[in-house]
Formats: structure tokens, sequence, C-alpha cells
């Protein structure tokens, strides 16, 4: 028992009146260890638990569990400091001093770290939601406290700061309601029968797996275009991950359609004017 004493009393270094003997780390790591235990344990229970409350919404429940995990880790290592001989007081007192140091630098990333914050606490953005930011289209796969990542079409992950999240204009498909409308733009050659025209639009929507039957396709003349009647057929899915190929499937069946009952989709006319010059003709 003597020598156990002596072992976990040994000073690894020691500063002024001040030091860190190997018991003290031993049991900081211990508090990490159970944090880490800890961690897994409540996330478990609050997923058996949640799950039955939030109807099966995982998205809101992953955010739930990740906010327990960086409060869980967060105290954890506070405590493994301060057992370790570095108080939380001393911290606090010279973190303040530190972040005004660094704060020009790194602003940018403590940005992103309000801003992971703001993400989870509101549920704006949630796992498996639909978002476009800058043009990209993509699910979201993940959201971390300085980064989430996105899913595109390609199967490409895009690891995005969630400050873009915060401070750009995003469009989430997936926010408001899972249904979501889409639009497919198409001329036809002036002379069409208007009437044939959308009756043809809404036919090649009806029908198709994607496409939903209530709030029911429909079509309409949206201009009177250089060459063209544009037309626009609006439909509704559930998929709006798989939409391009649901936009797809919809052109080949307007293309069909229309090819049956002869309505032509015109090329672009131009007009070209010659102009000559007489006076570098030879007798002039």
């Amino acid at each position: 028992m003597e020598q156990l004493n002596k072992f976990l009393n040994f000073e690894l270094w020691k500063i002024k009146d001040s030091a860190l003997t190997l018991g003290e780390l031993l049991f900081a790591f211990l508090i990490l260890i159970v944090a880490r235990i800890g961690v897994w344990l409540i996330s478990t229970a609050l997923h058996r638990r949640l799950s039955k409350n939030i109807k099966g919404d995982t998205r809101r429940l992953s955010a739930i569990i990740q906010l327990v995990k960086y409060f869980v880790y967060v105290v954890a290592v506070l405590l493994a400091l301060n057992t370790a001989g570095f108080g939380i007081s001393y911290l606090l007192a010279g973190s303040a001093a530190l972040f005004v140091g660094l704060g020009f630098g790194l602003q940018a990333t403590f940005n992103d770290f309000v801003s992971g914050l703001i993400i989870l606490f509101e549920g704006t953005i949630e796992v498996d939601d639909i978002v476009e930011v800058d043009g990209l289209v993509g699910k979201v796969s993940a959201i971390g406290l300085r980064t989430s990542q996105v899913i595109t079409r390609n199967a490409i992950t895009v690891i995005i700061p969630n400050a873009k999240f915060t401070s750009d204009n995003v469009v989430n498909w997936s926010h408001s309601q899972s249904d979501t409308r889409f639009l497919i733009k198409v001329g036809v050659a002036y002379g069409s029968d208007v009437d044939i025209v959308e009756q043809l639009l809404i036919e090649a929507a009806k029908g198709h797996a994607r496409v939903l039957e209530t709030p029911a396709p429909r079509a309409r003349l949206a201009d009177f275009g250089e060459s063209s009647l544009d037309f626009e057929l609006l439909f509704w899915t559930r998929e709006p991950f798989e939409v391009e190929f649901t936009k797809g499937d919809l052109r080949k069946r307007i293309v069909h359609l229309f090819e049956r009952k002869g309505v032509i989709i015109p090329f672009p006319q131009r007009d070209l004017h010659i102009m000559t010059d007489f006076r570098h003709q030879p007798g002039n």
C-alpha cells in the first residue's frame, strides 16, 4: 500500500507551489474515459426514449444527442484539467487574453463554431435535409460543431463551414414539408394548339412513380418566346434528391407525346441579312 501511494504521489513536474503527480494525471485520464463511456450510455438512452416522443424524427433526435455529447465532453475536459492542477479560474482568466490575441486570426473559425451551435439549437438545418448552397444541391449527412457534411447527387461528400448556413442564402427543400414543387420548361412552335399542349404536358406527368397525384400536376403558358410558345409543367414530388432523374423521364414522355400529336419543338430562328458594299465593285 505504501508503494502504491509513492507511485501515485510521484511528481512528474513542479512549478513553484503546484505539482502534477502521476495519480492526478491518471485520474484526469480516468475522467475522460468515463466521459466517453457516459456519452455512449446517454446517447443510447436518449435514442431509445426520445425516438418514441419525437415520432421517428431522426433529424431532430440527432441534433439533441449531438448537443448532449458536446456538453458532456466540455465538462469532462474542464474537470480533467482541474484535476491535473490547471485551475478552471486560471484557465478562464488566461483564455480571455488568449482569445483577444487569437480572435483576429481565428475569427472565421469561431464564427463557424457559433454557427454550429445556432444550427443545432434552432434546427433550421437537420440531418437528411436536402439543401442548396451556392448552386450545390446535396443531402446533409452530418452536422458538426464547426463544419457539416453534404453528400451531392454524385455521391461526393462536401465539407461546408457552418457559417455558410447562417450567413448565406440557403434553400432547404425539406424544412417546411416533404412535398416539393419543381417545373420543366418546354417551347412549342407558334400556331400549336395551346390547350392540347397543356393536356399533353399534364398527361406526361400523371402516372409517374415519383410525381404526386395531390397536388396534381399543372401546365401553363408562361411566355411568348422569340421562336416558340414557352410552357411550364409544374409537378410535386417527395423525392427532391432524385428530381433530375424525374425531370429526365418526364422530358422523354413529353417528346414521345408531342411526336404522336404532331406538336413541334422548334429550333431557334435567326434572320441573316447580307449587306453588299457596291463602292468597291469594279467599274464603279
